[in-house]
């Protein structure tokens, strides 16, 4: 070969070289851009073929797994030895479940995931060796003030103004002894201080406790705030601005939803006798089988039957004061139990001389009976002296919070 060719075989091939080189520079060889990490539940979802789904009618753990072409063999040894962590058994219809399978062409199941509700989880990780674990998502707690005038029921206030309704019933409950909501009106204004919680700091998960609150009552604020005397117990009660608990020594009625058919007289025409005598009770109408509620704790004295009573129940509270519970359909207490307040101790019924499903509520005071209604309750045990000031000293900014946002509010 002579030399001239071999020099323009060379020259050609470097001429190629060139022109590929440089196409290749022009063009750019694209590499593709690396996902952005999706953590849940401690995985990298972005590495797994993801199978999300809730547990149906018939499904079991086993059921699941086999799906996941595991035959019943392994599914059994899984299960023995994920049992002291998560019991198989406890899977409910309705409740999520996910499944991480490998992204190679086995598409092995890697993880399993059971979500019993919104905060908790239980992990099977297939991954090295079958471990199972539970966690707890992380928890946050957002305080928030708000306030504002009635518009329809409390719950459908609370919703109005993107508050967890559920909320109602525990205000309704910190106030029964003060406030009877049904007697609420339209345009009553109220403030409340309270924290939410947040899972994973985004997801809401309802309120989780009332810090402070105020309602106008017939023409009066009754506030609530929250407080521990003792730093021995964790247990709180709610006291008003004076340090005066909410907390009544007597409920207002046995029954929760009240109707009064009769009130306490000395002279009625009793209904089924004919005849003209003292009343000395209070009736409340309610439908037969209605939980009937001891006003407050003490021991049962008597639970039995008379002929006028029907099946009655009588509570001593204390040296002074004792209650009977009238005409029930049952009884659910017996003689020398004692009774908590708001126990129920038996059912409306119709026992005894009665002419319709209602319970009548008797009153001692001192050996006598009278009109509960006209009597001026003793409250529960008062806040101690020595307490006064820390109290004192927590409250007042809480009330100083409540009182500034309703007044912005009312402008």
């Amino acid at each position: 070969m002579s030399k001239i060719f071999q020099k323009n075989v060379l020259f050609s091939l470097l001429t190629i070289c060139v022109i590929s080189c440089n196409k290749v520079k022009e063009e750019e060889i694209i590499v593709p851009k690396q996902l952005p990490k999706m953590v849940e539940f401690g995985f990298n979802i972005q590495d797994y073929n993801v199978l999300q789904d809730t547990i149906q009618t018939g499904d079991t753990f086993g059921s699941i797994l086999e799906r996941q072409n595991l035959n019943g063999r392994q599914v059994h040894e899984i299960v023995a030895m994920v049992k002291d962590t998560f019991d198989v058994r406890s899977i409910k219809k309705g409740k999520a479940f996910i499944i991480l399978r490998s992204k190679d062409k086995t598409n092995k199941i890697r993880v399993f995931i059971y979500q019993p509700d919104k905060l908790n989880y239980y992990v099977i990780d297939f991954r090295d060796s079958i471990v199972a674990y539970k966690k707890t998502k992380p928890l946050t707690f957002k305080s928030r003030t708000i306030a504002g005038a009635l518009n329809g029921s409390l719950s459908e206030t609370l919703q109005n103004l993107k508050v967890d309704p559920s909320l109602a019933p525990k205000i309704a409950k910190i106030y029964a002894w003060s406030i009877d909501f049904f007697k609420l009106k339209k345009g009553d204004k109220f403030g409340l201080k309270f924290t939410e919680r947040f899972i994973n700091d985004t997801v809401y998960d309802g309120v989780d406790s009332l810090k402070a609150a105020f309602f106008e009552y017939k023409g009066k604020q009754i506030y609530a705030f929250p407080f521990a005397p003792d730093a021995n117990t964790k247990k709180q009660q709610y006291y008003d601005e004076e340090g005066k608990t909410l907390k009544n020594f007597f409920l207002k009625a046995p029954l929760k939803y009240v109707n009064i058919t009769s009130h306490y007289t000395q002279n009625r025409f009793h209904p089924v006798q004919l005849i003209w005598k003292a009343h000395k009770g209070t009736d409340y109408a309610a439908p037969t089988g209605t939980p009937i509620m001891t006003t407050a704790a003490g021991v049962v004295e008597q639970a039995g039957f008379t002929t006028g009573n029907g099946n009655f129940v009588k509570v001593k509270h204390d040296k002074t004061y004792s209650t009977q519970y009238l005409h029930m359909s049952k009884i659910l207490v017996k003689r020398g139990q004692k009774v908590t307040q708001g126990q129920v101790i038996g059912k409306v019924g119709s026992t005894g001389l009665a002419t319709g499903p209602h319970v009548c509520y008797r009153f001692w005071q001192n050996g006598a009976q009278v009109d509960a209604l006209k009597l001026k309750l003793p409250t529960s045990t008062p806040m101690d002296g020595r307490y006064k000031q820390k109290f004192m000293a927590y409250m007042t900014p809480l009330k100083r919070e409540l009182d500034s946002v309703a007044t912005i509010n009312s402008k």
